[in-house]
C-alpha cells in the first residue's frame, strides 16, 4: 500500500492505495481559514498538524494495512515560517491573503517583476513567498528574524514527520529557483531586495527527491512504525498533473478547484512573452510545467452561490433552469480580492456580471459565471500552448454540466482523470519514483472517460469566447484608469453591474 496526503486550501485529506492503483480509502478534514478582514487570511499550522493525524489514522484503520511509503503533496505558496523543529513562530499567511499586493505592485511598476520573471519563467503573485515576505519585514519584522524556514505547507509536515528541513523543486521554482539548475538564484532574491531571507530557504532535494524514515514523533502523530519513507513533493497542481497521466509534452491539465489551474507539460523553460504564470520543475529532468493558475476556480462560483443563496449541491439544478448564452447575462469571474495572475497579471482585476435585468433568473447568474470560468480556461490554456491531450480534474470537475460546456468551449475533449484524489495519487507515484517502487502507471492514471465536445455549440461559443476577449481588454483599461486610481480599486469589492 501506498499513501498519499494531500494538504489542500479547503481541504486536508489522505488515501491508501494498492500498487495497482486502486483507491482503498480516504479520509479527509475541512482546515479553518481565519479571515481577520481587509483581505488578510491566516492559518494555524498546529491545525494542519492535527489534521493530518486523524486523516492518516483513519485511512490506515480503514485500510487495514502498514504503508510501504508515504507521499504528501498540497497547496503551494503561502508563508508558513517554523523554527528549526518545525513549529510556527506566528500564524501562515494564506496564498488568499492580499496584505502582499502594494509590494508586488512596486515591482511591476519598477521592472523588477518583468526581470525576475525573464530569468526563471515565473511571475510572482501576491500569495508568493516573496510579497509576504516583503510586507513582515515592514509590519512584523521579528517574525522573520525568529524564523528558521520560510516553508511550505508540506514541507512543514514533512519536517515534523520526519525532522527533514527540504524542499521539492516544484515547490521552490517561484520566486527565487533558477528552474534550469534547480537551485536558488541569488540575483532574484537582490532584485527584490530579500537577500537577507536567504537563510530561510530550505535546501531543494534533487530529482527525482528524496523519501526521509518516519521519525518517532512521527510515529506518534500518525500511529505508524518508525522507518516508513515520506517523500515530499511535487505541489498540487504538478501532482496531479502526474496523477491524470499528462507525461508526453504538449499534453494538459485543466483542475477546476479553488484555483483554476491550467497547465501544459513542456521541455524547455521560455522566458519570453507576456510575463505571467509559473514554470514548475517538474520531478524528471528537463521537464516542466507551464502552468497558468488562475484565481477564478470554484471560488468564483462560491461568490454567485452564496448572493443568490444557494449551496453547491443545487449547481447542476440552477445550469439547468438556464441555457447557454444565460439568456444575455455575462461575466467576468475576477473576484479574488488579490486580482488576477493568470493568463494576465493585474493586482486591480475585479469581476463583473453584465446583461442583467428583472428576468434574470438566479440560473442565468449561475450559468454566466461557470461560462465565464470555461472562458479564463480556454484562455489559459490557448496562452500555455497546448497541442496534445487534455485531462480534466478538481471539485469542480464532479459538475458534469459544467465539465461539458468546458469542453464545449474548449472543443477539445476532456480526458477525465481518475477519481478519487489524483493529487493524493500523483504524490504517491512520486514517492514510488523516490524508493524505487515499480507502478504500472498507466493502471494507475487510466482516465475514467472521454467528454467529446458537442459541434452544435461551436459557433456560439466560439463568439462568447471572443466577446469575453473583448470585455477583458475593455475591463483592463477601466482598472487603470484615473478615477480607479483615485478611488483605490485594488481595496475595492468586486462590482456588479448591469
Amino acid at each position: 500500500m501506498l499513501l498519499g496526503i494531500d494538504l489542500g486550501t479547503s481541504m486536508t485529506k489522505a488515501a491508501a492505495f494498492d500498487l495497482d492503483g486502486t483507491c482503498l480509502a480516504v479520509s479527509s478534514r475541512k482546515p479553518t481559514l481565519r479571515h481577520l478582514g481587509k483581505g488578510r487570511i491566516e492559518q494555524d499550522f498546529e491545525d494542519v498538524v492535527r489534521l493530518v493525524s486523524e486523516v492518516v489514522r483513519e485511512v490506515v484503520a480503514d485500510a487495514g494495512r502498514v504503508p510501504e511509503a508515504i507521499g504528501i503533496t498540497g497547496q503551494s505558496d503561502g508563508l508558513w515560517l517554523l523554527d528549526e523543529n518545525a513549529r510556527p513562530v506566528r500564524p501562515a499567511i494564506s496564498w488568499l491573503d492580499n496584505r502582499g499586493s502594494p509590494y508586488l505592485q512596486d515591482w511591476m511598476d519598477s521592472g523588477v517583476y518583468e526581470e525576475v520573471f525573464r530569468r526563471n519563467g515565473n511571475a510572482i503573485f501576491p500569495g508568493s513567498h516573496a510579497p509576504f515576505m516583503a510586507a513582515l519585514a515592514q509590519e512584523d519584522p521579528g517574525a522573520l528574524t525568529r524564523a528558521a524556514t520560510a516553508s511550505y505547507l508540506k514541507d512543514g509536515i514533512l519536517q515534523r514527520l520526519t525532522g527533514a528541513r527540504v524542499t521539492d523543486a516544484s515547490d521552490a521554482s517561484l520566486p527565487f529557483l533558477d528552474t534550469r539548475t534547480r537551485d536558488y538564484d541569488p540575483e532574484i532574491l537582490e532584485l527584490l531586495g530579500l537577500s537577507d531571507c536567504a537563510r530561510l530557504l530550505a535546501p531543494v532535494m534533487p530529482a527525482p527527491g528524496q523519501a526521509f524514515p518516519l521519525s518517532a514523533e512521527g510515529a506518534r502523530l500518525t500511529g505508524l512504525p518508525e522507518g516508513v519513507p515520506v517523500h515530499a513533493g511535487p505541489f498540487d497542481i504538478v501532482a496531479c498533473a502526474v496523477g491524470a497521466g499528462v507525461d508526453q509534452v504538449g499534453d494538459g491539465l485543466v483542475i477546476i478547484g479553488t484555483t483554476l489551474a491550467c497547465e501544459v507539460l513542456v521541455d524547455r523553460v521560455d522566458t519570453g512573452g507576456e510575463p505571467v504564470g509559473m514554470t514548475l520543475c517538474m520531478p524528471q529532468e528537463g521537464r516542466w510545467m507551464r502552468a497558468l493558475p488562475a484565481t477564478v476556480g470554484t471560488a468564483s462560483l462560491d461568490w454567485i452561490l452564496d448572493l443568490v443563496g444557494a449551496e453547491c449541491t443545487q449547481v447542476e439544478a440552477l445550469l439547468a433552469q438556464s441555457r447557454p448564452g444565460a439568456n444575455g447575462v455575462t461575466a467576468l469571474p475576477y473576484f479574488s480580492a488579490t486580482g488576477e495572475r493568470a493568463p494576465f497579471a493585474d493586482v486591480r482585476a475585479r469581476g463583473q456580471l453584465c446583461g442583467l435585468n428583472t428576468g434574470t433568473s438566479k440560473g442565468d447568474m449561475v450559468m454566466a459565471i461557470c461560462e465565464s470560468v470555461a472562458y479564463a480556461a480556454r484562455h489559459c490554456v490557448e496562452a500555455a500552448g497546448l497541442s496534445g491531450r487534455l485531462s480534466v480534474s478538481g471539485g469542480g470537475a464532479n459538475s458534469a454540466t459544467w465539465s461539458q460546456m468546458i469542453a464545449d468551449v474548449l472543443q477539445c475533449p476532456l480526458a477525465i482523470a481518475p477519481k478519487p484524489e489524483v493529487g493524493a495519487r500523483g504524490a504517491c507515484l512520486a514517492a514510488a519514483d523516490a524508493i524505487g517502487i515499480d507502478c504500472d502507471r498507466a493502471a494507475w492514471t487510466k482516465a475514467e472517460g472521454v467528454i467529446e465536445p458537442r459541434a452544435e455549440l461551436r459557433d456560439h461559443y466560439q463568439s462568447g469566447f471572443a466577446h469575453y476577449l473583448e470585455t477583458v481588454e475593455a475591463a483592463r483599461r477601466l482598472w487603470h484608469s484615473p478615477e480607479k486610481e483615485r478611488l483605490g480599486t485594488a481595496s475595492h469589492p468586486p462590482l456588479v453591474s448591469a
